[in-house]
């Protein structure tokens, strides 16, 4: 476990008096975006050190509709640290510990070699089953089922090798909260997460009223890799909005993503104690090479640590001027949510196209060094 050093209070992050016309990079990196066709619209917050300093919407969020600060954009992945925040929460209440196997839970889930599979194992992707990250079932009964029938990966030794689960793991981990806490994860986050960080706008999943009353205020997300702008219909229909899916499915603006984040560095403010969230936040898994991203890659507990390496940049990077201490997540192709203790630093943003791999790669490392670079933030030697 870190020290917990960083976990001093900050206060409630407040709005400045700083415009756009002081990030000329950052800003330059989400309208070129725009003018490129990578994305229709996107969305901005940064805070340091407690002072919103952007909060800000460029772009559409759908045909014809201006994107603005309170749309609902879909986080995608840059939403797994909250299902396992609420995890967090649950080995506060001592309902279960880091190495809890999840088939004391969920006793079906010991088929096929998995049976000494821990939560410790599902948090750090190191469990080795992703081929639990496919099937088809859209019910939630039925996709456990077929996720718990899956065979662990041939050879694999848990603990001792890693490789990223996109999917099947944190719906065992949705199914995990749902068994201990009765509640649905969804309704769990929040009751227990989102009402308490004042996160109005955010979920796991919609309801059809929701739905319903929102319209107006839901981004949709574009396949953007050809150069057309192509909607991503089983993330904006009805059954996309109202689906759970606890390692995807995350919406709301982003500036509740960075209150999340500020929360955090707040010493879990009102949703995790400060212990637990220096440990979660910690290199948890060091310096295993990741069979999914190619990289090595050090994970804390449903958080990637700033992995850069040798004058490289990690897939999905914070940017090359983060310290080594910054943790986060990010979305597919999408968005990008993270704190830098160091700086007392929270960005969090999303766009809505999605343009293929190596132009978002290139694209999350423009709008990341550029945020850093416009604060001056760019002291550390790290690569």
């Amino acid at each position: 476990m870190r020290d917990g050093w960083w976990l001093t209070t900050l206060p409630f992050a407040h709005a400045s008096r700083i415009t756009m016309t002081d990030f000329p990079r950052t800003i330059t990196a989400f309208e070129s975006g725009v003018r490129e066709g990578l994305h229709p619209g996107a969305q901005l917050y940064v805070s340091h050190r407690g002072e919103v300093l952007l909060d800000e919407a460029f772009g559409e969020a759908r045909a014809g509709a201006p994107m603005q600060r309170d749309s609902i954009m879909l986080w995608f992945s840059a939403g797994k640290p909250l299902t396992a925040v609420a995890i967090g929460q649950l080995a506060e209440r001592g309902v279960l510990t880091w190495q809890t196997r999840v088939a004391e839970v969920i006793p079906e889930f010991a088929q096929n070699g998995k049976a000494s599979v821990t939560v410790w194992h599902l948090l750090t992707h190191t469990a080795g089953f992703r081929n639990a990250d496919g099937g088809s079932a859209a019910d939630a009964d039925e996709k456990l089922a077929w996720i718990c029938a899956q065979p662990l990966e041939e050879n694999w030794v848990m603990g001792e090798r890693a490789g990223y689960h996109i999917k099947g793991s944190w719906h065992v981990l949705g199914e995990i909260v749902r068994n201990l806490s009765g509640k649905p994860v969804e309704r769990f986050l929040r009751e227990e997460t989102f009402s308490p960080l004042g996160m109005s706008a955010t979920s796991l999943a919609l309801t059809e009223q929701e739905v319903s009353e929102l319209r107006e205020r839901i981004a949709f997300v574009y396949d953007t890799s050809d150069g057309a702008l192509r909607p991503k219909e089983g993330w904006n229909n009805l059954e996309g909005l109202t689906r759970c899916r606890p390692g995807g499915s995350a919406r709301g603006p982003v500036r509740e993503l960075g209150r999340f984040y500020e929360a955090l560095l707040n010493g879990g403010e009102n949703v995790l104690q400060p212990e637990t969230v220096a440990l979660m936040t910690s290199r948890q898994r060091v310096g295993l090479f990741d069979e999914t991203f190619q990289f090595k890659m050090d994970w804390g507990l449903g958080f990637i640590i700033n992995s850069n390496r040798d004058g490289i940049q990690m897939p999905y990077s914070y940017g090359r001027h983060a310290s080594r201490e910054t943790f986060g997540h990010s979305g597919n192709q999408a968005s990008c949510g993270f704190a830098d203790p160091q700086h007392r630093l929270v960005v969090a943003w999303a766009c809505n196209g999605m343009p293929g791999e190596r132009k978002h790669q290139q694209r999350q490392r423009a709008i990341n060094n550029a945020i850093y670079e416009d604060l001056g933030l760019v002291e550390n030697p790290r690569p």
